[in-house]
C-alpha cells in the first residue's frame, strides 16, 4: 500500500494549446522554408529537413516541459523567441508578410501571457 499522495495533474488551458499550435506551425514553417526558399536537392534537402530538426532539439533542451536543462524563465523566453521569430521571418522570406506579421503577433501575445504565468508561479 502506498501513503504517498499522488502529484496533482496540470490544468492544460487555451493558451497551453495555442501555444503547442504555434511550436508545430512553427517547424512546419521551418521545414516548408528549407525546401521552397533553397534549390534542390542540395541545401534545399539539408535545411529543409535541418532546420525543423534544430528547432525541436532547442525546444526539447531548453523550452518543453520536461526539458532536460532546467533554467530560468528568460532562458526559455529567448530560446521561444528564436524558434518563433525564425519562423515568422522565413514567412517573410518567402514573399507572404500576412502569414509572418499574424503569427508573430499571435505568438508573442501567446508568450506574454504564458510568460507572467511562469514568473508569477
Amino acid at each position: 500500500m502506498n501513503d504517498a499522495t499522488p502529484e496533482p495533474t496540470p490544468q492544460v488551458g487555451a493558451n497551453d494549446v495555442l501555444r503547442f499550435l504555434l511550436e508545430i506551425f512553427a517547424i512546419v514553417s521551418l521545414g516548408i522554408f528549407g525546401f521552397a526558399a533553397f534549390p534542390l536537392p542540395w541545401p534545399g534537402v539539408l535545411l529543409g529537413i535541418g532546420l525543423p530538426l534544430l528547432a525541436i532539439l532547442l525546444w526539447g533542451l531548453f523550452r518543453s516541459p520536461k526539458a532536460v536543462f532546467h533554467v530560468d524563465p528568460f532562458v526559455k523566453a529567448l530560446v521561444e523567441i528564436a524558434v518563433f521569430s525564425t519562423a515568422a521571418i522565413a514567412w517573410w522570406i518567402m514573399g507572404q508578410p500576412v502569414v509572418a506579421v499574424v503569427f508573430a503577433v499571435v505568438a508573442a501575445v501567446s508568450g506574454v501571457i504564458n510568460g507572467r504565468r511562469e514568473l508569477r508561479d
